[in-house]
């Protein structure tokens, strides 16, 4: 067994899968994934050589509504029937578990997960076909009627930014880990500049981007997408401003974005039209207020990491690493939220 962040007893989790996991063999091998710093993953191999995939909350005191893996298992049971590709889910903890968490397991899946968005090791016409899938998934997911997949309550009604803006503010200022000017500013800001609700609610993932999502082993086909923790109902321009907020990212930065690249001659997108091709997707008008949706996005980002730091700090970490590079992506971002809203850059 590898060293992992629960505590557990082997046999007891053995049977327990046993029970509840149809075809589950019997626990052989659990190995945690290395990437992430949110909810630990890990790979479970039974006894007869298949592969499960078990996703928990990390031990200890979390975050009100944090590390939802029962809103992940929710929404990825509700999309099974719909054009957005998810694995099939198997089986959900109470909270009680004999991991001292909550936790799913759900199916493994063979594919590729790129960690660089710049996709340095694939050819401009793989590049450009990846983020293709990737804007007709997004699109996808917004065209889903959530009352038809049986999530019409999965968030709540009136203006999703208002509740995101005091959500996030209020999870920061829970857990700053230092003053941040420029967080104090932008906060202000979107406090000051907060967009009218329009009436547009779609599910969306949240943390929408090419690193959780899950690509065929050989071409550029989507065949999962991962990490739903942050998924509720809400506006689709949010998720949309999210993934364009990776174009603009350095490249350097813990989560790695595209600025600076020559995009059009790597076969990568353009903001514009990306954003325009996700509009002819759904055939919808082009988004007005889209400065408001990307210093939102940034914002949002950066209250995420500063939770991810301050559990870190605290010990809880699923992957600990690098507080030092985390707490300069906070500032990078807070820094960006406020030249984006300032009109400082496009």
């Amino acid at each position: 067994m590898s060293q992992t962040l629960h505590k557990y007893d082997p046999e007891r989790l053995c049977t327990y899968l046993q029970h509840h996991v149809a075809e589950f063999s019997g626990l052989a091998e659990i190995v945690k994934f290395s990437d992430g710093q949110s909810n630990p993953t890990y790979k479970l191999t039974d006894t007869a050589g298949r592969h499960f995939v078990l996703r928990a909350k990390p031990p200890g005191t979390l975050l009100k509504s944090a590390h939802a893996v029962d809103r992940e298992f929710r929404v990825m049971t509700a999309l099974a029937t719909t054009a957005v590709p998810v694995p099939q889910m198997l089986h959900l903890s109470g909270e009680d578990s004999l991991l001292g968490a909550q936790f799913l397991v759900m199916e493994h899946l063979e594919g590729r997960v790129f960690w660089d968005p710049a996709l340095p090791e694939q050819s401009p016409k793989f590049r450009q076909d990846a983020y293709h899938a990737l804007v007709r998934t997004l699109a996808a997911l917004h065209d889903v009627d959530p009352q038809a997949v049986g999530l019409a309550d999965f968030g709540k009604p009136g203006n999703y930014f208002s509740r995101q803006v005091a959500r996030w503010t209020g999870q920061y200022r829970a857990c700053e880990t230092q003053t941040r000017p420029d967080m104090d500013w932008t906060i202000a800001w979107l406090e000051r500049n907060m967009v009218p609700d329009d009436g547009q609610t779609s599910i969306v993932h949240g943390d929408y981007r090419l690193d959780n999502v899950m690509f065929d082993a050989d071409t550029p086909d989507m065949i999962a997408v991962l990490d739903w923790e942050l998924s509720t109902l809400g506006h689709p321009f949010a998720d949309l401003a999210y993934q364009c907020m990776g174009l603009r990212l350095p490249q350097d930065g813990m989560i790695k974005g595209l600025e600076g690249i020559d995009r059009k001659a790597q076969g990568l997108p353009e903001e514009a039209d990306y954003v325009a091709q996700y509009c002819a997707l759904r055939g919808i008008a082009p988004p007005e207020n889209w400065a408001f949706y990307m210093v939102f996005s940034f914002f949002r980002l950066a209250a995420i990491l500063e939770g991810v730091l301050h559990r870190a700090q605290s010990g809880n970490a699923s992957n600990p690493r690098g507080m030092n590079t985390m707490s300069r992506s906070i500032a990078t971002l807070a820094q960006a939220a406020k030249h984006t809203a300032q009109g400082r850059v496009s």
